[in-house]
């Protein structure tokens, strides 16, 4: 029973992570980077550097999730910040996402940055 009440709990707020970004898709993103390097490195070097707790501290998540149509979506928690990878024509376009800029997107793009 307990269980089950966890995982109910955790499809909720999933669920509200997904409309959180869909209404942020709606515009455009923050910022768009490009990278010779294949998707799912990008992707995975995004997410370990966004759970760098050295420059994140307790803000350090990064969730690796598939893109909403194809590639992959990193994702930070309650999903303030995220980027969608994809691979496209010669390489691969990172789009961020950032509920709010501030200094801690920043340093979110700063690691994104690193891994293109």
């Amino acid at each position: 029973m307990r269980a089950a009440m966890l995982l109910g709990t955790a499809l909720v707020l999933a669920g509200c992570a997904s409309s959180t970004m869909n209404q942020a898709r709606l515009g455009a993103p923050h910022k768009t980077f490009t990278s010779a390097k294949a998707e799912p490195l990008v992707a995975e070097c995004i997410q370990f550097g966004w759970q760098d707790e050295a420059v994140f501290g307790v803000d350090a998540s990064g969730y690796l999730d598939a893109g909403p149509n194809g590639g992959a979506t990193v994702s930070t928690r309650d999903a303030e910040y995220f980027a969608d990878v994809r691979a496209e024509a010669g390489g691969t376009v990172v789009k961020f996402y950032t509920l709010k800029d501030d200094a801690l997107a920043q340093r979110r793009m700063a690691a994104l940055a690193t891994c293109l």
